[in-house]
């Protein structure tokens, strides 16, 4: 370690290649430094000294005992080890076992006769009671009780852990690149502090050495505490600083202005609606035409809750950066929904959306829908309307992106159910634009990725959490269908009650149950399970079902991803109109599909679904003026995660709500880089919901400190964290927005 930085040593150099390599490939750690922030999830208590005799179950304990035997048994061909020691306090016996490399501490130093404390957790095999990989200390014969006290009250670190390496094998780790207890501050003095003296000193926080050590090997729980603030306050800083910098850089990032005009389009479509848009609407809007008028591009999250009116304000700005002399793209996630958008907004708009056609307004401008599956002759019209700018607004799918498609001068990129794309597509449909163009995002339900960027300040956030005026409430309850057969039964009656009013229903499922989905789904299936005891989870079986079963003599049709556009647009158009009384549906119509008459929705083993997906699809009924109802039907017991997921969404109707029950139970994902879920979180120890008033306080300091130095010459240790922290594809995925 003379040279390199001590967190930058590798570990096989300091533990040797067999465990790196687990630690690599099973953990993710590949440097001391990766070690030393893979911190406790938890500690335990070795527990009061108690007799063998009086051992309780599952329970860390420490006892007091003389080894009476020990013996190594070889298995696996002579392969294998594992050693037994038999100990005894006079009160009863307990076994011991060690396998593998752990037996060979033990086996040199446990000899019959030797007195030890041993501590562990007590579980049963065969039949007996024993320890499995014990902590144990020797005592020599003139160690007191204090000692012993000691060591039965010392916590015991608990590390997130793999089937390939254990926590106490991890602990091992720790303890040699830590050295022998007092000396760690000598192994951490080189360690580079990314909180600037005065922060720290202001804030009251430990060194960076002192947390390490505090977190790894605490003496008291008021040591774990003292760590975990100082490290939270690491994550939460340096966060703030990338994300203030980048703040500053799209504050500074030239746009076009795009104010509309007066007597314009924008004028001319508010003069022919025939309602009034509600006090939110208003809002929001004003929000984002003062945005549009700025010279550095818009970044925007409008949140609204299903059926709020996002559309019509999305559309809204639209016409704006129209009438100002741009283009306007909304990127929609499936074919469904693009069409969905380009017939509602062509009707919404008239005569408004057939500028420079035969009966147009002459305000108007050409409204177009491109998506990958058109006809070759309505492709090539659709890009020439782009690359002219005969077309003022275009809809589309992924087909938006593509190389092929060029704008005349695009002002303003719409991006509709933000979590259903990736940050690459989202960039590569903004870098069409001349400068870059203002970007707003929609969202029912934020992400858990999107609400921690909200909670870290880096989008600016628009909320419509107003109804318009005769949208009705939505009723959810949870089927327990097995535990409960007569409700699913009772669902089914409430369907037809529903459709006897003249209403339609959906009914939704997880998957389509044509061949090569079945063939997918028996792969998954193990041998234990019982499908035949389950209400059908599969489109195709259960339209089949409920036609020849509880909803016979109704019109039931199906819609799923894998039939053909021309197909599925039918199929939409006739539900639209009145013609289909059941759709039996995947979650193609999880957004933006839009039925008022449509009032009851049942979604089968809705513990499948993720919170926000089923807040999305909760939202396609009660869109007109009779009320909606959604049933959630499960299998799953009533003491489940799941069945406590299915009531949460049951209780409210609140997508933020529902997004921060979302981001306690996912954490928040990588909150720097692309992956949507907690698995390669760059937060250890930060909780967005929990540490907001952590994050708000680092993001003051730190706008602070950028908007003084933006280059952090005067804060090298802080750069260098920087540099670590964004490492090329964040760096990239940060430039991207």
């Amino acid at each position: 370690m003379d040279c390199v930085p001590v967190l930058d040593e590798p570990l096989k150099k300091v533990l040797g290649g067999n465990t790196a390599k687990v630690m690599a490939e099973h953990l993710g750690l590949h440097t001391v430094g990766d070690l030393l922030h893979h911190y406790p999830r938890r500690y335990a208590e070795r527990g009061e000294l108690t007799r063998l005799a009086d051992l309780p179950l599952d329970e860390h304990v420490t006892v007091v005992a003389q080894v009476a035997d020990a013996r190594v048994h070889k298995f696996n061909s002579g392969r294998g080890q594992r050693l037994e020691v038999t100990i005894t306090d006079g009160s009863g016996r307990l076994q011991l076992v060690f396998f593998g490399k752990g037996v060979h501490k033990p086996r040199a130093e446990l000899l019959p006769g030797s007195r030890a404390m041993f501590a562990g957790k007590v579980s049963v095999f065969n039949h007996k009671r024993q320890l499995a990989h014990p902590e144990f200390k020797l005592l020599r014969a003139d160690s007191g009780s204090d000692a012993v006290e000691a060591f039965a009250n010392q916590l015991l670190p608990l590390y997130p852990a793999c089937k390939q390496m254990e926590s106490w094998q991890i602990q091992q780790a720790v303890d040699t690149v830590l050295g022998p207890a007092g000396q760690e501050d000598t192994v951490l003095a080189g360690l580079i502090d990314p909180l600037p003296e005065s922060l720290r000193e202001g804030r009251g926080l430990a060194t960076l050495p002192g947390a390490l050590r505090r977190i790894h090997r605490p003496r008291t729980k008021a040591d774990i505490a003292d760590a975990r603030d100082r490290l939270k306050w690491d994550e939460a800083f340096v966060l703030q600083v990338a994300l203030a910098r980048r703040r500053q850089a799209d504050a500074t990032a030239p746009a076009a202005p795009r104010r509309p005009v007066d007597g314009g389009l924008l004028d001319a479509f508010d003069a022919r609606l025939p309602f009034t848009l509600t006090d939110g609407q208003k809002r929001v809007s004003a929000e984002i035409f003062a945005d549009l008028a700025t010279d550095h591009p818009m970044h925007r999250l409008l949140q609204g809750e299903v059926g709020s009116g996002k559309t019509m304000v999305a559309l809204r700005a639209m016409l704006g950066v129209v009438d100002a002399g741009g283009q306007a793209a909304m990127l929609a996630p499936t074919e469904v929904l693009a069409q969905q958008h380009h017939r509602s907004i062509t009707e919404m708009m008239g005569e408004l959306a057939e500028g420079g056609m035969l009966g147009g307004a002459e305000q108007g401008t050409k409204v177009v829908l491109l998506t990958g599956s058109m006809g070759a002759a309505a492709r090539r019209q659709a890009l020439l309307d782009l690359v002219t700018g005969e077309a003022g607004i275009v809809i589309g799918t992924h087909a938006l992106i593509e190389d092929k498609v060029q704008f005349h001068d695009l002002g303003l990129v719409v991006v509709d159910e933000q979590h259903r794309f990736g940050v690459e597509q989202r960039d590569a449909l903004r870098s069409k634009g001349k400068q870059p163009p203002h970007l707003l995002v929609m969202t029912a339900t934020p992400i858990p990725r999107t609400v921690a960027m909200t909670v870290f300040g880096d989008l600016e956030t628009s909320v419509l959490d107003q109804l318009p005026a005769g949208r009705s409430p939505i009723a959810s309850h949870v089927v327990p269908a097995k535990d409960k057969p007569h409700f699913l039964a009772r669902t089914w009656e409430r369907v037809r009650e529903e459709v006897a009013g003249g209403h339609q229903a959906y009914v939704v499922c997880p998957r389509i149950g044509d061949d090569e989905d079945e063939a997918k789904a028996a792969k998954e299936k193990s041998a234990e399970d019982e499908a035949e005891k389950r209400p059908p989870l599969a489109v195709l079986d259960v339209a089949d079902k409920l036609a020849a079963g509880p909803l016979r003599d109704l019109r039931v049709e199906v819609l799923h991803g894998r039939m053909a556009p021309e197909a599925k647009d039918e199929v939409m158009r006739r539900f639209a109109a009145g013609g289909v009384d059941v759709l039996v549906a995947t979650t193609v119509i999880e957004v933006g599909v839009n039925v008022p008459n449509a009032t009851a929705m049942v979604i089968m083993d809705a513990d499948r679904f993720g919170v926000s997906q089923l807040h999305q699809l909760r939202g396609r009924v009660g869109r007109g003026s009779a009320p909606g109802l959604c049933l959630l039907v499960t299998e799953m017991p009533e003491a489940s995660p799941a069945r406590g997921r299915l009531g949460a969404v049951a209780a409210t109707l609140d997508g933020f709500e529902l997004s921060r029950i979302d981001l306690e139970q996912r954490r928040e994902g990588d909150v720097l880089g692309q992956a949507q879920s907690g698995v390669r979180s760059s937060l250890r120890v930060l909780a967005v919901i929990d540490d907001e008033e952590v994050i708000a306080a680092a993001r003051e300091e730190a706008t602070a400190i950028v908007t003084a130095d933006p280059e952090l010459t005067g804060y090298p240790e802080l750069r260098t964290a920087l540099d670590a922290l964004l490492d090329k594809e964040r760096e990239e995925f940060l430039d991207k927005g």
